[in-house]
């Protein structure tokens, strides 16, 4: 089985020969074809929880547990039961960097109290000040240590990472999200907002592989044109020709489903 014949697969037509593969070798070869497929959901995610792990490990550590991590999930993957492996595997990786974190930078004794005590003095501060306050400011206000204001703050990106810009319906499906600080500065706005989840997501489906990328590291990894780039490993403009693309593709197909719907 060679390399240049895999290429021409899809992710779906490269799982079905892998799950019904019985030679070792050609399972391994389909296993490396497909792993490399979704490093870059390892290289999004590492890109995004930078914060979390930055004390304690390198992105290319991450990577490297990412990837062993998408090639355990291919095996415990079942395209019958689970969500999109896009959606399986992101999760798992998130999983592995909040264990990580966990066992290297424990929760702090009474963090809620304290984390609603920094959110409190920040809306105090802001309302006298009229603009947010600084560090130095919140530590003087609060009579805490500094590193203890910043291990608070890192605990709160924790708690909440796991949810970053993706949500999952009954069936543990992903639901596409844009991300609410940006709806404004987005000329599809309207086709984002207002269509049905489930129309969307079938009309995801049917776009290219390249193209769910682009969607996926934009929309829910909520990474720039040039970071996206970076990741898959063409020029910015080539991802903002994918992204276009896809845009027209899921306008077209929801239009039409608004006629049939009529």
């Amino acid at each position: 089985m060679s390399r240049s014949s895999l290429c021409c697969k899809t992710n779906d037509e490269l799982f079905a020969l892998y799950y019904s593969e019985w030679d070792e070798e050609k399972k391994s070869e389909l296993r490396q074809e497909i792993t490399l497929r979704y490093v870059y959901i390892v290289k999004a995610v590492a890109w995004q929880m930078r914060d979390l792990y930055s004390g304690f490990a390198q992105p290319e550590d991450i990577v490297d547990e990412g990837v062993l991590k998408i090639m355990k999930g291919i095996d415990r993957y079942d395209p019958d039961r689970d969500c999109r492996f896009e959606a399986f595997v992101s999760r798992r990786i998130r999983g592995m960097v909040i264990d990580l974190v966990r066992k290297n930078d424990w929760m702090p004794r009474n963090y809620h109290r304290d984390r609603k005590s920094i959110e409190k003095a920040v809306e105090t501060l802001t309302r006298k000040k009229g603009s947010a306050p600084s560090d130095d400011e919140l530590v003087k206000y609060l009579s805490i240590d500094e590193k203890k204001l910043h291990k608070i703050r890192r605990m709160s990106r924790m708690g909440n990472v796991l949810s970053l810009d993706m949500t999952y319906n009954d069936n543990d499906e992903t639901i596409l999200q844009v991300p609410s600080d940006k709806v404004s500065e987005q000329p599809e706005q309207s086709l984002l907002k207002n269509e049905q989840k489930k129309v969307l997501a079938e009309a995801i489906e049917k776009l290219q592989d390249k193209e769910k990328t682009v969607i996926s590291l934009y929309y829910v990894e909520e990474l720039n044109m040039n970071e996206i780039a970076d990741v898959m490993g063409v020029s910015q403009p080539r991802v903002s020709q994918l992204h276009a693309q896809a845009i027209k593709k899921l306008r077209k197909y929801l239009n039409e489903d608004e006629e049939i719907s009529a």
